[in-house]
Protein backbone atom coordinates (compact mmCIF):
# COMPACT_ATOMS: atom_id res chain seq x y z
CA UNK A 1 0.00 0.00 0.00
CA UNK A 2 3.15 2.33 0.71
CA UNK A 3 4.20 2.26 -2.33
CA UNK A 4 1.42 2.59 -4.49
CA UNK A 5 0.86 5.59 -2.62
CA UNK A 6 3.93 7.12 -3.18
CA UNK A 7 3.42 6.28 -6.64
CA UNK A 8 0.50 8.04 -6.76
CA UNK A 9 1.88 11.14 -5.01
CA UNK A 10 4.55 11.24 -7.58
CA UNK A 11 2.35 10.78 -10.42
CA UNK A 12 -0.60 13.39 -9.15
CA UNK A 13 1.93 15.99 -7.42
CA UNK A 14 5.68 16.12 -8.09
CA UNK A 15 6.89 17.63 -10.85
CA UNK A 16 10.85 17.83 -12.54
CA UNK A 17 12.16 21.23 -13.54
CA UNK A 18 13.60 21.47 -17.31
CA UNK A 19 16.58 22.71 -15.88
CA UNK A 20 18.31 22.08 -12.44
CA UNK A 21 16.32 23.53 -9.36
CA UNK A 22 15.97 27.08 -8.85
CA UNK A 23 15.47 27.19 -4.92
CA UNK A 24 13.78 31.17 -5.38
CA UNK A 25 11.78 29.71 -8.13
CA UNK A 26 10.68 26.50 -6.54
CA UNK A 27 9.66 28.33 -2.97
CA UNK A 28 7.24 30.77 -5.43
CA UNK A 29 5.54 27.55 -6.71
CA UNK A 30 1.55 27.64 -6.40
CA UNK A 31 1.00 24.35 -3.88
CA UNK A 32 -0.38 21.14 -4.79
CA UNK A 33 -2.70 19.27 -2.32
CA UNK A 34 -2.50 15.40 -1.77
CA UNK A 35 -5.01 13.30 0.34
CA UNK A 36 -3.53 10.19 1.80
CA UNK A 37 -5.53 7.38 2.00
CA UNK A 38 -6.22 7.77 5.98
CA UNK A 39 -7.60 10.96 5.50
CA UNK A 40 -4.94 13.52 6.58
CA UNK A 41 -4.02 16.23 3.26
CA UNK A 42 -1.06 18.03 2.72
CA UNK A 43 -0.25 20.65 0.56
CA UNK A 44 3.30 20.70 -1.65
CA UNK A 45 4.64 23.52 -2.95
CA UNK A 46 8.65 23.92 -3.01
CA UNK A 47 8.60 19.89 -2.34
CA UNK A 48 6.83 19.17 -5.55
CA UNK A 49 9.99 20.10 -7.31
CA UNK A 50 12.98 19.27 -4.57
CA UNK A 51 12.16 15.41 -4.20
CA UNK A 52 12.54 14.58 -7.57
CA UNK A 53 15.41 17.06 -8.20
CA UNK A 54 17.55 13.48 -6.55
CA UNK A 55 17.01 11.37 -9.85
CA UNK A 56 19.29 14.62 -11.41
CA UNK A 57 21.04 15.77 -8.40
CA UNK A 58 22.42 13.37 -5.99
CA UNK A 59 23.26 16.17 -3.61
CA UNK A 60 19.40 15.99 -2.75
CA UNK A 61 19.27 12.99 -1.46
CA UNK A 62 19.84 12.13 2.04
CA UNK A 63 21.55 10.04 3.80
CA UNK A 64 23.61 8.47 1.10
CA UNK A 65 26.70 8.97 -0.96
CA UNK A 66 26.82 10.48 -4.15
CA UNK A 67 29.96 9.36 -5.36
CA UNK A 68 28.41 5.79 -5.28
CA UNK A 69 24.94 6.38 -7.16
CA UNK A 70 24.51 7.63 -10.44
CA UNK A 71 21.82 10.43 -11.64
CA UNK A 72 19.17 8.92 -14.43
CA UNK A 73 20.85 11.10 -17.10
CA UNK A 74 24.47 9.52 -16.04
CA UNK A 75 22.91 6.28 -16.17
CA UNK A 76 21.79 7.14 -19.98
CA UNK A 77 24.67 8.92 -20.63
CA UNK A 78 26.81 6.15 -19.46
CA UNK A 79 24.78 3.22 -21.09
CA UNK A 80 25.30 4.60 -24.33
CA UNK A 81 29.12 5.57 -23.86
CA UNK A 82 29.50 1.92 -23.37
CA UNK A 83 27.80 0.84 -26.74
CA UNK A 84 29.77 0.46 -29.90
CA UNK A 85 30.91 4.05 -30.96
CA UNK A 86 29.21 3.15 -34.52
CA UNK A 87 26.23 2.57 -32.80
CA UNK A 88 26.08 5.68 -30.24
CA UNK A 89 24.51 8.31 -32.60
CA UNK A 90 21.64 5.53 -33.26
CA UNK A 91 21.18 5.16 -29.57
CA UNK A 92 21.18 8.93 -28.27
CA UNK A 93 18.68 9.56 -30.91
CA UNK A 94 16.28 6.93 -30.14
CA UNK A 95 16.43 6.77 -26.32
CA UNK A 96 13.20 5.67 -24.30
CA UNK A 97 11.94 6.59 -21.49
CA UNK A 98 10.09 4.40 -19.71
CA UNK A 99 9.08 3.00 -15.70
CA UNK A 100 7.15 4.84 -13.21
CA UNK A 101 9.17 8.13 -12.81
CA UNK A 102 9.00 8.46 -16.06
CA UNK A 103 5.80 9.77 -14.76
CA UNK A 104 6.71 12.35 -13.11
CA UNK A 105 5.58 15.74 -14.92
CA UNK A 106 8.62 16.91 -16.99
CA UNK A 107 10.89 13.80 -16.44
CA UNK A 108 11.82 13.33 -20.21
CA UNK A 109 12.05 17.11 -20.79
CA UNK A 110 14.57 17.15 -17.81
CA UNK A 111 16.56 14.39 -18.93
CA UNK A 112 16.98 15.86 -22.26
CA UNK A 113 18.22 18.96 -21.61
CA UNK A 114 20.42 17.18 -18.90
CA UNK A 115 21.98 14.95 -21.70
CA UNK A 116 22.13 18.03 -24.08
CA UNK A 117 24.61 19.40 -21.90
CA UNK A 118 26.73 16.30 -21.64
CA UNK A 119 26.83 15.03 -25.14
CA UNK A 120 29.01 16.61 -28.19
CA UNK A 121 26.76 19.25 -30.06
CA UNK A 122 26.93 16.50 -33.19
CA UNK A 123 24.94 14.83 -31.56
CA UNK A 124 21.40 14.13 -32.42
CA UNK A 125 19.88 13.71 -29.36
CA UNK A 126 15.88 12.40 -28.93
CA UNK A 127 13.93 11.29 -25.77
CA UNK A 128 10.72 9.82 -25.71
CA UNK A 129 8.55 8.83 -24.00
CA UNK A 130 5.19 6.33 -24.77
CA UNK A 131 2.48 8.12 -24.78
CA UNK A 132 -0.15 6.85 -22.16
CA UNK A 133 0.66 6.47 -18.74
CA UNK A 134 0.12 2.91 -18.88
CA UNK A 135 2.71 2.23 -21.68
CA UNK A 136 5.00 4.09 -20.26
CA UNK A 137 5.04 2.11 -16.32
CA UNK A 138 4.43 -0.92 -18.24
CA UNK A 139 6.80 -0.59 -21.26
CA UNK A 140 9.90 -2.65 -20.48
CA UNK A 141 7.46 -5.39 -19.45
CA UNK A 142 5.55 -5.10 -22.93
CA UNK A 143 8.75 -4.96 -24.83
CA UNK A 144 9.84 -8.47 -23.30
CA UNK A 145 6.85 -9.58 -23.97
CA UNK A 146 7.23 -8.54 -27.42
CA UNK A 147 10.77 -9.86 -27.99
CA UNK A 148 10.36 -13.12 -25.99
CA UNK A 149 7.41 -14.01 -28.81
CA UNK A 150 9.86 -13.21 -31.65
CA UNK A 151 10.84 -16.67 -33.24
CA UNK A 152 14.63 -15.38 -33.71
CA UNK A 153 14.49 -14.49 -29.89
CA UNK A 154 13.98 -18.27 -29.24
CA UNK A 155 17.02 -18.98 -30.73
CA UNK A 156 18.93 -17.30 -28.52
CA UNK A 157 17.62 -18.86 -25.06
CA UNK A 158 20.18 -20.28 -22.81
CA UNK A 159 19.07 -22.65 -20.51
CA UNK A 160 21.10 -22.89 -16.38
CA UNK A 161 22.21 -25.89 -17.97
CA UNK A 162 23.94 -25.10 -21.11
CA UNK A 163 25.34 -21.93 -19.16
CA UNK A 164 26.83 -24.36 -16.73
CA UNK A 165 28.46 -26.19 -18.88
CA UNK A 166 29.62 -23.79 -21.28
CA UNK A 167 29.10 -20.55 -19.36
CA UNK A 168 29.38 -16.64 -20.86
CA UNK A 169 31.05 -17.68 -24.06
CA UNK A 170 27.61 -19.52 -25.02
CA UNK A 171 25.93 -16.04 -24.56
CA UNK A 172 28.88 -14.61 -26.50
CA UNK A 173 28.05 -17.07 -29.24
CA UNK A 174 24.41 -16.53 -29.41
CA UNK A 175 23.90 -13.27 -28.89
CA UNK A 176 26.73 -11.23 -30.99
Amino acid sequence: MRKQVLEDLAISVLQCCDTPIDVEFAEKLPSSPFCFPCGFSREFQADRIKIPEGLFDLNYLKNVVPSTLMNASQIAYTSCGMCDIDIRPTLYSNLIVTGGNSLIMGFTERLNYDLARKCPPTIKLRVNSAPTPMERRFGAWIGGSILASLGAFQQMWVSRAEYDDTGRTLVDKKCP
